[in-house]
Order: C-alpha cells, then sequence, then structure tokens
C-alpha cells in the first residue's frame, strides 16, 4: 500500500480529514446519545454518568489513544459490572455504593496506565475465545434480566440476575401498556430498520429513531404529569418517574469518590474485574476494527490501555462510568468514512454541546424506550446463534462456554471469566498439553535471508502463545513465512484465530505465508 494516501494524524490529520470526521462524529454522536445514558441507567448510575463517559471517552481519551478508528464510551459490556459493584459495595444505600464505585473507577484507570506503560497491551491474549463469548453472552442475560422489566413498566422484587429472570412472566401478566407500547415499539424499530433495503433509511441510527418515538408517544400520553388511565377494568399509573431525569446543569451531575473502603477484599475484587473487563474489551475492539481500517493500520495496543485508564481516572473523580472501545459505535465509525482519531474526539464534543443547551430535551426521553434498545443489545451478546456457533467448534468449547455463563449468572462475572480460563487449562491437559508448556511454548525461528522458517515443537493454545505472536510480530514485512505445525500434537482455537488475522495483515504488506500441518 502506498503510505502516501494513509491518513495522518495529529493536526495535521485535523486539517486533512476535518470535514469526514466531524461527520463521522455527529452520526456517531446520535448513536451514542441514548446509548450513554441508558447504560448509565442500566449499571444503577445517574444518566449523567454515562454523558461524562462520552464526552470523556471522545473529548480527553480519544487524543491520547493508541487506535485510529476506535469510538470510546460506556458500553453494554461494564453494566453487569457497574451495578453489581455498587450492590457489593454499598450494600441497600445505591448512593454510597455508586460513590465506592467511583473510587474503585479511578484506582482501576491508574492501573490500567500502569499496565499500558508495562508494554501489556497483549493481556488479551490470556482469555481463550470460548471464555470471551461466554461472558458476553452472560452479560447479555443479565442485561435481559433487568431491562425488561424496565420495558414493561414493572419494578421486580427480586436483587439477584436468577431472580429477574424468574419474575419475567409475572412482569409480563402485570405489565403497564403505555409503557409497554413504547418499548415493543422500540424493539419492532431496531428489528425493522436495519433490514431494509433502502439505502437511506439503512443510515438512519436506529437507536436515535426508537428514542424520537417514544419521546412523541410518550408526549402523547402525557408522561411529563403524574396520572393513572384505565384499561381493561385495569387501573394504571405512569408520570414522570417513567422519563430520563437529568440534572437542570451539567455541573448539577459531579459526584466524587468515596476511598474509605478502598483495603477492602470486595472494593480489590470490584477494582480488579473492573480493569479487566474494561481493558480485554478495549483491545478486543481495537483488535477487531484494525480489520475493518481501509488504510490497513495497526493500533498500539499500549496506548490504548493508557489512554482507557487516563480517562477512566478522571471519570472516576467526576462521576463517570468508565469507558471502553465500543465496537458497534467504532464499527458505525468505520462505515461513516471516518479517517482518523478525530472522528471519536467531535462526538464527544457532540455530546457535550447538546446536554449543555438541550438537557430539558433529554427529560422527554421514556426509561423503556432506552430499555428496548438495551434488551435487543443483551439478545445479540446471548443470542441462540452464539450457542450454536461454539457448538459447531466442538462439544469442550461449548461446555466452557456454558459454564463460564452459569458461574457469572449465580457469582459473578470475575468468578465466571476464571473459572472458564482453569475449566479451559483443564480441558488441554487432557488433549495432551504439556504442564511445562501451559505458559510456555515450544518453537523455533530459523532466518535465511528473506525466508523464515518458524516451527513448533509443542502444543500452542491461548496461555502460552504471546511469545509466538511476538516473534512473528517482529518478522520483517514483504518477505516468506513458512510456518510448520506438523509435529504440533495440539493447536487451540485462538491461535488459529490469530494466524488468520497474521496472514492476512501480512500478505497485505506484500508478503507470503505458508502454514503446513494444521489440522
Amino acid at each position: 500500500m502506498d503510505n502516501r494516501h494513509i491518513p495522518r494524524t495529529g493536526i495535521a490529520g485535523l486539517k486533512e480529514n476535518w470535514q469526514t470526521d466531524i461527520i463521522s462524529g455527529f452520526t456517531i454522536f446520535l448513536i451514542a446519545l441514548p446509548l450513554c445514558i441508558g447504560v448509565a441507567i442500566a449499571s444503577g448510575a445517574p444518566p449523567m454518568a454515562g454523558l461524562f463517559s462520552g464526552i470523556i471517552g471522545g473529548i480527553f481519551a480519544s487524543l491520547l489513544g493508541g487506535s485510529y478508528l476506535t469510538i470510546n464510551g460506556p458500553a453494554a459490556g461494564l453494566i453487569a459490572v457497574i451495578i453489581n459493584s455498587i450492590n457489593v459495595l454499598g450494600g441497600s444505600d445505591a448512593k454510597l455504593g455508586f460513590e465506592l464505585t467511583l473510587a474503585a473507577i479511578v484506582i482501576a484507570g491508574l492501573l490500567q496506565i500502569i499496565l499500558g506503560l508495562l508494554k501489556a497491551g497483549n493481556l488479551n491474549v490470556y482469555f481463550p475465545a470460548s471464555v470471551i463469548h461466554g461472558m458476553m453472552a452472560a452479560i447479555g442475560i443479565i442485561i435481559i434480566s433487568k431491562q425488561i422489566h424496565v420495558l414493561l413498566g414493572v419494578t421486580p422484587k427480586s436483587k439477584s440476575i436468577v431472580g429477574l429472570l424468574v419474575e419475567i412472566p409475572y412482569s409480563i401478566m402485570n405489565l403497564n401498556p403505555e409503557i409497554t407500547l413504547i418499548g415493543v415499539i422500540g424493539v419492532i424499530i431496531l428489528i425493522v430498520l436495519p433490514l431494509t433495503n433502502i439505502g437511506w433509511v439503512q443510515k438512519i441510527p436506529a437507536p436515535l429513531v426508537v428514542v424520537l418515538t417514544g419521546m412523541g408517544i410518550g408526549i402523547y400520553f402525557d408522561l411529563e404529569d403524574q396520572h393513572t388511565f384505565t384499561l381493561l377494568k385495569h387501573t394504571y399509573e405512569i408520570g414522570p418517574q417513567s422519563l430520563v431525569n437529568l440534572p437542570a446543569h451539567i455541573t448539577d451531575g459531579f459526584a466524587y469518590p468515596n476511598f474509605s473502603k478502598v483495603l477492602s477484599i470486595d472494593f480489590i475484587l470490584m477494582t480488579i474485574t473492573i480493569m479487566i473487563v474494561a481493558s480485554v474489551e478495549s483491545l478486543l475492539t481495537a483488535t477487531a476494527i484494525d480489520k475493518l481500517d481501509p488504510y490497513k493500520r495497526s493500533s498500539n495496543m499500549d496506548k490504548e490501555l493508557i489512554s482507557k485508564g487516563a480517562g477512566n481516572l478522571l471519570l472516576g473523580m467526576i462521576g463517570g462510568i468508565p469507558i471502553i472501545a465500543e465496537v458497534v459505535r467504532s464499527s458505525a465509525n468505520v462505515n461513516n468514512g471516518a479517517k482518523t482519531k478525530w472522528s471519536n474526539f467531535f462526538h464527544g464534543l457532540f455530546l457535550l454541546i447538546f446536554i449543555v443547551a438541550f438537557p430539558g430535551l433529554i427529560h422527554r426521553i421514556p426509561l423503556t424506550a432506552l430499555a428496548a434498545i438495551l434488551v435487543v443489545t443483551g439478545f445479540k451478546l446471548a443470542s441462540p446463534k452464539e450457542f450454536y456457533r461454539m457448538y459447531l467448534k466442538g462439544l469442550d468449547r461449548l461446555f466452557i462456554f456454558v459454564v463460564t455463563i452459569i458461574f457469572t449468572l449465580v457469582e459473578d462475572l470475575l468468578v465466571g471469566v476464571a473459572v472458564g480460563i482453569a475449566l479451559q487449562i483443564i480441558v488441554l491437559l487432557s488433549k495432551g498439553l504439556p504442564p511445562r508448556n501451559i505458559f510456555k511454548a515450544d518453537f523455533s525461528v530459523e532466518s535465511n535471508g528473506k525466508r523464515h522458517k518458524v516451527v513448533v515443537h509443542k502444543a500452542l493454545v491461548f496461555s502460552n502463545y504471546l511469545s509466538f505472536k511476538m516473534a512473528l510480530f517482529k518478522l520483517p514485512l514483504g518477505e516468506e513465512v513458512y510456518i510448520s505445525f506438523t509435529d504440533t500434537p495440539l493447536i487451540g482455537l485462538s491461535v488459529t484465530e490469530y494466524l488468520a488475522d497474521f496472514t492476512f495483515y501480512y500478505q497485505d504488506s506484500g508478503g507470503k505465508v505458508i502454514v503446513e500441518g494444521m489440522k
């Protein structure tokens, strides 16, 4: 590829690409606005906490980041983590739980910065694909378990995930018709709109349509005023409690961390969980978006950790929930023709301008419309297709996937991931992985001119292939790489996925890759 065509970075990149980046940034702002509010509310945090995250993630963290096209902000993957932290640390006091969680976010951000400085940008390789997919599916189920009741206009009695799932039939039987109508229409829009074949319709952000439609119906139903209505001899109550509640001014939304439990076991566990999930999701998203980048640029993963850490440290200090590089908004950013990280900056700037200028308009958004967006998001994460994909990859991977989900739902995210990783290692040991090679790969590299031969002698799996990955990364571009697995008894799914990425990247740079012995 001719490097002269690759967009420049920094101020030069802004001058060169401001038109395309500002247009994409505005489109992403329209998508991000309802999601920032919805994720915050679903996390048990004030709506302004999600808006702070979108603003800081765009205006501040984007300029420090190592990725070119990702969009920073709050995301569904952290809902389960934050709401669990608030509940565990605060008990029955939600305000205290939020303030303690802010302290955990500050320290988690600091840990992310340290990881980035220690060049730990390859942290995600230690999480096998089946465990990551299981973690995300569990998060999807958690989102559905909480938001389906909001969509139906019913307040559940249970606090546990299993209890919330069990209560769904009860909420359906006791739904509020007007609230549910808004939510159901929102779900229909989210399903139908992307299926249309009309080009200009497909470019309209579906979440924005859901919010605008919900606002219109909410005005018709007069949700702003507390009142009752009767339908089929049943009386229902609706009012402003069904709408988003924002402070009158942005500064009124500030909240501050409470470090009083910083040495407690629960606090430490919540901090580690926030740090791990925020880091791994960001690294995975940056990797995925690099594949979509038309200029085939590679993100600096260490800088990604530093930027997210700096953003989260600041957010914890002012009352925001954590940011990650979010995959849906990032994909939309690529599709909208963004060229540089300035599109991320502009999306945050538009969020700031909007909440300063139109806070009253946000108050018109029905909570059930936001719940519709989150329920559909949760279903995508926990779709039956995900279970089928794991089944196609092998019963052992399906088993690890399901066990990760179960332990995450019954215990928490950190336990679910730890059990999933431990189970993956046990399965690999049963398949012939030598104990001495759990964390150490056995391979050799021989170079002869522009031809490089990499021979893998022992099992290569998720827990030991980092050194193998780094060895391939150091090979000169534009040459020939021969990789032999002829005598390799066991090759992990994470390795095969990485090899596919490496082959595409290396051959796109003008080189040649030959892989032999893959089973």
